[in-house]
């Protein structure tokens, strides 16, 4: 029994997921995510009436990396009262303009939060549970800063 499950463990299981994307008028697209979600996207950049599909990548990024640094410090009791993450990228200047390099910057305010505590969530993030950074990674470089801010004495 133990060696199946350990065979089982190094098979890769694939989970398919299909984004249905459909054009409306003059560079205007509604996507429409797996779980039924829609979400305006705008590729005329002067217009700028939704994000664009770029735009998108670096909330996603920041969603994930929040979600799992979150739950981390959940878990480790740590009492954060407010979170902010800011993602910044650079793109190359031809085409395909993709992303060379991100930055991730993490904004932690509450009571007596342990450095410690945030940098291992943040590693776990990075290392083991963020899906967008894994298929981001090696062609992005990504980097992670973090500042912690006490919360004011009431």
């Amino acid at each position: 029994m133990a060696r199946i499950i350990a065979r089982l463990k190094r098979c890769v299981i694939l989970f398919p997921v299909k984004a249905i994307v459909r054009f409306v008028s003059d560079d205007l697209f509604l996507g429409i995510s797996p779980s039924g979600h829609a979400l305006p996207l705008d590729t005329d950049s002067q217009r700028s009436t939704a994000a664009s599909p770029v735009e998108l990548l670096l909330v996603a990024l920041g969603a994930c990396t929040a979600t799992d640094v979150a739950s981390v410090l959940k878990k480790k009791r740590q009492q954060v009262t407010s979170y902010t993450i800011e993602v910044s990228g650079e793109r190359r200047d031809e085409y395909p303009r993709r992303f060379t390099s991100m930055t991730v910057h993490h904004i932690l305010t509450g009571k007596s939060i342990s450095t410690k505590a945030v940098a291992h969530a943040i590693e776990l993030s990075e290392t083991k549970y963020c899906s967008v950074a894994a298929t981001l990674r090696p062609q992005v470089e990504i980097q992670s800063t973090f500042e912690i801010i006490e919360s004011p004495e009431q």
